[in-house]
Formats: C-alpha cells, structure tokens, sequence
C-alpha cells in the first residue's frame, strides 16, 4: 500500500530535545495558552530538559542536522516573499503535501524543506519537519513506483486557543513573534501504473513573521482547539 509523506507521522511528532524547552517557552505562554494543553506540554518539556542537561556534551543526532543543499532541491519549491501569517501557512502546508520522487532524492527534499525554516535557531524545531519524510528505504522504494503528490489548499485560520492567547495578553506575541495557523486542504498522490488516490489533510504549523522581515517556518505544532 503507498504511503505519502504525511501519512507517516501526526502533527508534532518526534519534537526535538535541543529544541522543546523554547518552544515550550514561546508556543505555550504567548501562543498556546490551553490549560490541559500547557500542563501536558511543560510536563514533557521538564522530562526533555533533564536529557538535554545530561546529554548537552554530546554531538547532535543525524536527525537533528540540517541537510547541505549542495545536491540542489529537486522539485520542492523555494520559500516565498511572504509577511503574512496565513499566506505563508499556506504556502508552506503546500510544500509539506507535495513531493515528487521521480526527481527529487530525500537529501534533496529534506534540504528544501530547510530553506522555509527560521533561522533563529532557539525557536526552531527541525525535527518536527523532518518527522514528515519517509525513511531512506521507503523514499527508495516510493521512487521505484514512481510517486508524487501534489496538494490544493482549502483554507487557514488562527486556533481559538491563538486568538484567545492573544486577546489575553496582546505584548506575547512580541518576543518571538510567532504564530499558530492551521491549514486545512486535500492530497493527490499517484504512482506508476494509473494508481492514485486522494484525502484530506489538515495541520497546525508555527510560522515566524517578524515586522519587515519575510515569514519562516518554525514547526508543525502539536494539535490543539481548533
């Protein structure tokens, strides 16, 4: 049975342990605020916080270094001159549904996927994007019956739990600068032989839009209120 990108894992899975304790800091208090949601969080982010103390000496994992885009990006898009949080959502949860191994080798995907994220390196969750892409085998094997995918967009919109956080206290927003937009959408995938098939899609990312600066990924967030 195929299996598409997506499929894989469900949103916020594999959150990187370098990473946790300021995303913790950021998506919960100024993005986030759930009270079920934060308790569950921060209890995982004190666990995660106590391996990367005892782990702070040791070399990263091959999951959590970001791919050389020496190879070039294969057909996965550049990332957009975008300044608005939902635009650039979109953009981006177009670019996480769609792929296409017939032209692309996973070093390739995973290196274009790397150019949409932030650069702020505290915020960023490298893994949670990583997450999305199939092993080496399966990519290998997805290749040898040749299939891709391509993805329309339905819409996007900002979580209750985002605007209540907001409406609560405004000036959270500003340090970081980082918003929560779900995407919702549909997924074509089609392989050799006329196979294909279709379903519908939805995720929450974290998005970085500073004032004058164009937008960057950051994460795909965990799920919470719609």
């Amino acid at each position: 049975m195929k299996r598409s990108l997506s499929q894989l894992h469900s949103s916020g899975a594999g959150w990187s342990a370098n990473r946790r304790i300021a995303i913790v800091a950021i998506v919960i208090t100024a993005l986030l605020a759930v009270a079920g949601f934060a308790a569950w969080f921060t209890g995982r982010g004190e666990q995660q916080d106590d391996a990367r103390r005892s782990t702070s000496t040791a070399s990263p994992s091959p999951s959590e270094r970001a791919p050389k885009a020496t190879a070039g990006t294969g057909s996965v898009p550049k990332p957009p001159q975008i300044s608005e949080p939902l635009a650039y959502a979109k953009a981006a949860a177009l670019m996480l549904w769609s792929y296409d191994t017939r032209a692309t080798t996973r070093d390739q995907q995973l290196a274009g996927m790397n150019a949409w994220m932030t650069r702020e390196t505290k915020y960023t969750d490298w893994t949670s994007i990583t997450a999305q892409v199939p092993d080496p085998v399966l990519w290998s094997r997805m290749g040898d019956g040749a299939q891709h995918a391509t993805a329309t967009i339905t819409e996007a919109h900002y979580p209750s739990a985002f605007k209540q956080a907001l409406a609560e206290d405004p000036a959270a927003l500003t340090e970081a600068y980082i918003y929560a937009v779900t995407v919702t959408g549909k997924q074509q995938i089609a392989w050799k032989g006329g196979g294909g098939g279709a379903e519908h899609r939805s995720v929450t990312l974290a998005v970085q839009c500073r004032p004058s600066h164009d937008c960057a990924l950051v994460a795909i967030a965990p799920r919470v209120a719609p």
